[in-house]
């Protein structure tokens, strides 16, 4: 059973790009570790193909080769923050919505129309930083846009945004994501842990 991962540098986690399955250090590799403790009898073969910096249009000009030509069984895609702090500076110059709903539902589509791969969807998400606090006007409307393309297109959804928050609650969000995007140890094994739960019923309906 083929699972990809993609996305941005949360996905990356500074894995070897000269090796597909290296799965860096982040949540893909937490996940991996627990979808293969969980299902042991099951042959898995895990592909990593974040690429650190990317935002939804990055995604959409390397798609056919980095995501639709290994044909997953599953895929999950972590995108979205980039579109936000790429343009937060001046941060009157916001990506359009529009253009990152277009590029993010591109991708999808073309998941719909060329592969047979189950889609989860993670939420974008940001952990508070007080240097990074004003990026909510431009992330919130972003956010809705990838839960409205989850209703239309995922199997599964992960909203990780409001995962983290109901975590930070008790705790510092610095707990989880040092400058409030990247996860800590702590973090990535929170986000696989919440993959495990979505993937699992997908994982059931292939075998």
């Amino acid at each position: 059973m083929k699972i990809l991962f993609q996305g941005d540098s949360i996905t990356d986690a500074s894995r070897d790009r000269s090796d597909i399955h290296n799965l860096g250090h982040g949540y893909p590799f937490y996940a991996a570790e627990l979808i293969k403790e969980k299902y042991p009898d099951i042959e898995f073969e895990f592909i990593n193909q974040g690429i650190g910096g990317n935002r939804a249009e990055n995604l959409l000009a390397r798609w056919e080769e980095d995501t639709i030509a290994h044909n997953p069984d599953i895929i999950s895609i972590l995108i979205g923050v980039n579109d936000t702090w790429h343009n937060s500076n001046p941060n009157d110059n916001w990506m359009k919505h529009s253009y990152f709903e277009r590029c993010y539902r591109n991708i999808l589509t073309q998941l719909k129309e060329k592969t047979h791969a189950k889609i989860i969807l993670i939420e974008q998400f940001l952990l508070y930083t007080p240097d990074k606090a004003y990026f909510r006007e431009d992330m919130a409307p972003k956010i809705e846009i990838t839960r409205k393309l989850a209703r239309e297109f995922a199997d599964a959804y992960i909203p990780m945004d409001g995962l983290f928050a109901k975590a930070s609650v008790g705790t510092a969000p610095t707990r989880f994501a040092e400058d409030g995007v990247h996860p800590t140890k702590a973090g990535a094994e929170l986000m696989a842990k919440y993959y495990l739960e979505a993937i699992s019923p997908l994982i059931e309906e292939i075998k």
